[in-house]
């Protein structure tokens, strides 16, 4: 019993990137920045941003159309910014509850399905609400090409984010690996 003292081992350990490192929710994370789900979210907050600028500097109030291709746009630009923001920081580790590689998958094919009736509602509207060749017909049209932009952006993050989660099996816990190790 004397030698017991001598053999019990004090020593702590910290985990692994607890002192700053890339693995810390709240972090910077300048590597998802050169993921593709970074590129295609920075695309789409561009583009998205294009879209709803071109229609909200015309005379679009009293045409119903185009305050649904507004909503389409707005709400899906403010949504992308802010999962943007959350990868970008890594907040979504913060909240492991949430199935993220779903959330995404039902996001990027919502916003796909959405920005395509947006894209034919705004492109079928053009004539029907501009003279041709005028300042707002020029806007609206190119809000329209935009819009078939985004809505082929969104698109291609589904097939990602259907990859992510689908490759592994379905399992949330990999598949939110995959995703914020940037598959």
């Amino acid at each position: 019993m004397a030698d017991f003292p001598a053999k019990v081992s004090t020593r702590t350990s910290t985990p692994a990137g607890a002192h700053g490192g890339a693995g810390r929710s709240g972090s910077l994370d300048l590597e998802f920045l050169r993921s593709p789900f970074g590129v295609l979210m920075v695309v789409e907050i561009v583009l998205g941003c294009l879209v709803w600028t071109l229609i909200a500097d015309t005379y679009y109030q009293p045409y119903p159309s185009y305050g649904w291709v507004m909503f389409v746009a707005v709400f899906f630009w403010m949504v992308t910014v802010i999962l943007f923001a959350m990868y970008l920081f890594q907040l979504q580790l913060k909240l492991y509850m949430i199935p993220w590689p779903i959330v995404l998958l039902t996001f990027n094919v919502t916003a796909s399905v959405l920005y395509a009736t947006a894209f034919v509602t705004s492109a079928t509207s053009v004539e029907l609400y501009s003279w041709p060749h005028s300042p707002d017909y020029n806007r609206r049209a190119a809000a329209s090409f935009f819009a078939c932009l985004v809505m082929i952006i969104y698109g291609v993050s589904s097939c990602l984010s259907f990859r992510a989660w689908k490759g592994y099996g379905g399992n949330a816990a990999t598949s939110q690996a995959t995703i914020s190790n940037h598959a």
